[in-house]
C-alpha cells in the first residue's frame, strides 16, 4: 500500500460570511456514508454557535473559537489534527476515513491549506482532498470586489458551489459566474439546491493539486509556507512558550466580531424588531449574524436566525435545545465599521435591559435615531 493510501483525506470546505457553508455541511453529513467522518469547525468570535447546530454523530465534532483560522487558532487546527491521530492509535477512539474542516467565513485558505500539506509531521498521515468553497449567488460579486480573503476562497477551490440561486436575479447569476470563469476557470461547478451536492461525494476531488489553479495560488502557498517557517524560527528562539503566530493585517481593523448573551427568554415581537431595525438601517455593515434565541412564549424551543446584510433566512424554531447546550440567548455578529456597543444598546433597548442613559423600546418604536451612534 502506498504512503498516501495510508494517509487520512482531509477536506476543506470555506466561503465568505453567510455563504451557507454550515448547512451545506449538515446536508452532506445526513449521507450514512459520511459516518466515519470527523468535522472540525473554526468560529470567529467568543461563543459558539455552529457547533450546536451542526450535525454530527459521536464525539468527533471539534470546535476551534476565539479567533480565525488563518491568524490565532492555526496551531491549534495542527494540535487537533495531532490529537485525533493520537487517540485512533491508542484505541480511544474509532478509527475515522476522512477529515472535513468547515473555515470561518473571513478565513484565508492558503494557511489552512499549508497546515496539512506543508507541515512535516501532518503531512505523513493527512492528506488535503481537495477545497470546496461555498459561494452566495446573491451578494457574491460584491463580496468578491470588497473582501481579498472572498477572492482566494475561489481561487483556490476544486469544487464551487452557489447557493441561494433561487433568490438570486439572472443578472446577478450572469456577474457572478463571470467572475468565476476569471478566477477559477477548472473548478467543478455545482448548485447548492442539487441533489448530488448533498453527498458524501462532493467530498471526494482527490489530492489537492496547485498547478491547476490560477498561478497566484500557487505564489498564496509558497509565501504561507515561508511565513510558516519564519514564525516557528522566531518563536523557537525567543518564545518557547508561544505556538500561535497572529498577522495583524490579515484582516482589516474595522472588521470585528463580538458576542450578546442574555438570561431571560426574549419577547417574540421584540427579537423581530430588533433584527428588522439592525437589518434595514445598518445591514451593509452587518457582514454576518447567528442567533440562537430563546423566546418567551415557548423557552423549550429555541428560535434560530441566520443572517447576511440586509437577508436573512426565515427564522427556524428548534424541536429542542441542542444536548448539554447553554439555554441562554447567544448571538453572534461579525460587522464592519458598526460598534458593538450601538448594537448591544439596540438589544438591551428591545428586551428591556437595563442601560444607564440609553432608550428604551417604546422610545426606539417611536424613533430609532435615539440610540446614541445611530445614524441613518
Amino acid at each position: 500500500m502506498s504512503a498516501s493510501q495510508n494517509r487520512i483525506p482531509v477536506t476543506i470546505i470555506t466561503g465568505f460570511l453567510g455563504a451557507g457553508k454550515s448547512s451545506l455541511l449538515n446536508r452532506i453529513l445526513k449521507d450514512p456514508a459520511t459516518s466515519d467522518t470527523a468535522v472540525i469547525i473554526n468560529e470567529f468570535g467568543e461563543v459558539g454557535i455552529d457547533n450546536l447546530l451542526v450535525e454530527s454523530s459521536g464525539d468527533t465534532l471539534v470546535q476551534l473559537s476565539n479567533g480565525c483560522l488563518c491568524c490565532t487558532v492555526r496551531g491549534e487546527l495542527v494540535d487537533t489534527l495531532a490529537s485525533l491521530m493520537d487517540a485512533m492509535q491508542t484505541g480511544r477512539m474509532t478509527p475515522i476515513r476522512r477529515v472535513v474542516i468547515e473555515t470561518t467565513g473571513l478565513a484565508d485558505p492558503a494557511p489552512v491549506m499549508q497546515s496539512v500539506m506543508g507541515h512535516p509531521v501532518m503531512a505523513q498521515s493527512f492528506e488535503l482532498d481537495g477545497v470546496i468553497t461555498v459561494v452566495d449567488a446573491v451578494n457574491g460579486c460584491s463580496t468578491l470586489e470588497r473582501h481579498v480573503e472572498a477572492v482566494k476562497q475561489v481561487a483556490v477551490a476544486d469544487r464551487l458551489i452557489v447557493s441561494k440561486t433561487s433568490m438570486a436575479t439572472s443578472e446577478q447569476l450572469l456577474d457572478l459566474h463571470a467572475r468565476l470563469d476569471r478566477l477559477n476557470p477548472r473548478a467543478v461547478r455545482m448548485d447548492a439546491d442539487a441533489p448530488e451536492a448533498a453527498t458524501a461525494l462532493v467530498l471526494q476531488n482527490g489530492l489537492y493539486d496547485p498547478a491547476t489553479k490560477i498561478a497566484d495560488v500557487d505564489r498564496w502557498l509558497r509565501d504561507e509556507m515561508a511565513s510558516s517557517h519564519h514564525a516557528h524560527d522566531h518563536h523557537h528562539h525567543h518564545d518557547h512558550g508561544h505556538h500561535h503566530h497572529h498577522d495583524v493585517n490579515r484582516h482589516g481593523a474595522d472588521i470585528r466580531s463580538f458576542s450578546i448573551l442574555h438570561d431571560r427568554p426574549v419577547d417574540p415581537a421584540a427579537i423581530e424588531m430588533f433584527v428588522d431595525l439592525l437589518r434595514s438601517a445598518h445591514g451593509e455593515k452587518l457582514l454576518r449574524m447567528k442567533a440562537i434565541v430563546a423566546l418567551s412564549d415557548n423557552p423549550d424551543r429555541p428560535l434560530v436566525l441566520h443572517g447576511v446584510q440586509s437577508i436573512f433566512h426565515p427564522p427556524q424554531r428548534l424541536a429542542a435545545w441542542p444536548e448539554g447546550s447553554d439555554r441562554r440567548t447567544r448571538m453572534v455578529l461579525i460587522t464592519q465599521d458598526l460598534p458593538e456597543e450601538f448594537v448591544a444598546d439596540l438589544f438591551a433597548a428591545f428586551t428591556g435591559t437595563p442601560r444607564v442613559d440609553r432608550p428604551d423600546r417604546a422610545a426606539l418604536e417611536d424613533n430609532p435615531l435615539a440610540v446614541p451612534g445611530l445614524r441613518m
